[in-house]
């Protein structure tokens, strides 16, 4: 499954390299992006365990940056 999912608090681009690389080190992740100017995550994981992933992806970018939080 692939989503799109709102990333609000994401203040500068070497932020979202930083979160972009952390989400990727997840298990089962087979892409991830986040792009600045959208202030957008790009998340592609197995349907199985993307809710759980998304958890983990979203507590990986707090460790990046405390501000940082999805809209789903």
């Amino acid at each position: 499954m692939k989503k799109h999912i709102k990333i609000k608090g994401l203040d500068c681009p070497g932020c979202a390299a930083k979160i972009e690389r952390a989400i990727a080190k997840i298990g089962c992740v087979t892409e991830a992006r986040v792009n600045f100017i959208t202030q957008r995550l790009t998340l592609e994981a197995p349907d199985d365990r993307f809710d759980d992933i998304l958890r983990q992806a979203e507590q990986a970018a707090k460790r990046v940056s405390a501000d940082v939080a999805f809209v789903v």
